[in-house]
């Protein structure tokens, strides 16, 4: 996702130099776009304004970050750190810390809305920020985000993403069950989903995924292995805080069932295949 939106941020008129630990992929991205790559996370990061990124998971975020080459060493005093990787808030708050110290904004900022919303520039980002972090990166997620929002502190962000997984998590197993339903008890689906779109059973997991569902294709952004880790991330920031999570515990379980049988890389919406024919 990181790619389409270093392209808007180019497209916008910034001066853009990508890394990526694919240097292949930095290269075929500053031939479509232009710009520059850069060898390390240092590199990429020094007397730079903004320093932006979404990588894997919190170890990735830390090797970029505050490891041997990561950016903090090298970033100018006044200049933003956005991180759209979802990780733990544990880890967005240590950054925030670190931050503090060397007189860098830090803002953890999650996205939704998937691939397409990264290539269409569309995406919801949920910040967590002190006033003045969120306000100094502000301009640059413009460029990619349609609804941004400071949600709160450092950490908010990514506790916000956690809400987000959880309500997909229970919307995504409610519309695989609800087709399911619908194909056992022999009704036309289409006139089915014509039927009960346009209620209060809708969601955007039906509206975008039904037709899909039924038809066993599951080739559409977002795969199994990710939400599996973003679930995870939210059982153990649930376990701290004391929430119960009974459908969400449950879901994860059934993704690890589509794990275990080879659908890791699946999207999130094949849940539906662990249900009988």
């Amino acid at each position: 996702m990181g790619a389409p939106m270093a392209g808007h941020l180019a497209k916008a008129g910034h001066e853009v130099t990508v890394y990526n630990r694919s240097s292949a992929k930095a290269d075929a991205w500053v031939e479509r776009h232009g710009g520059s790559k850069a060898a390390t996370p240092q590199e990429a990061a020094r007397d730079r304004d903004a320093v932006i990124a979404c990588v894997g998971n919190d170890d990735d975020l830390a090797a970029v970050t505050i490891g041997q080459q990561g950016a903090f060493r090298v970033m100018k005093r006044g200049a933003v750190f956005i991180d759209h990787t979802t990780v733990s808030a544990r880890i967005a708050r240590q950054l925030a810390v670190e931050a503090k110290d060397l007189g860098i904004h830090s803002v953890d900022a999650p996205v939704s809305g998937g691939q397409a919303g990264a290539e269409n520039g569309t995406l919801s980002i949920m910040c967590g920020a002190q006033p003045a972090a969120f306000e100094a990166a502000r301009p640059y997620m413009t460029a990619y985000g349609a609804r941004i929002v400071h949600v709160g502190p450092p950490g908010a962000g990514q506790t916000t993403k956690m809400v987000n997984q959880i309500a997909i998590a229970g919307a995504v197993q409610g519309v695989a069950e609800a087709l399911h339903f619908a194909q056992h008890a022999d009704l036309d689906l289409d006139k089915v989903f014509e039927a009960i779109s346009g209620g209060a059973a809708s969601s955007w997991q039906m509206v975008n995924r039904w037709k899909t569902m039924a038809e066993d294709r599951f080739d559409f952004g977002f795969a199994v292995d990710w939400m599996r880790k973003d679930l995870g991330l939210t059982l153990e920031e649930a376990r701290t805080n004391g929430a119960s999570l009974p459908v969400a515990a449950l879901v994860d379980q059934f993704y690890a069932e589509l794990q275990a049988a080879g659908g890791g890389r699946l999207d999130t919406s094949s849940l539906v295949r662990r249900l009988p024919k």
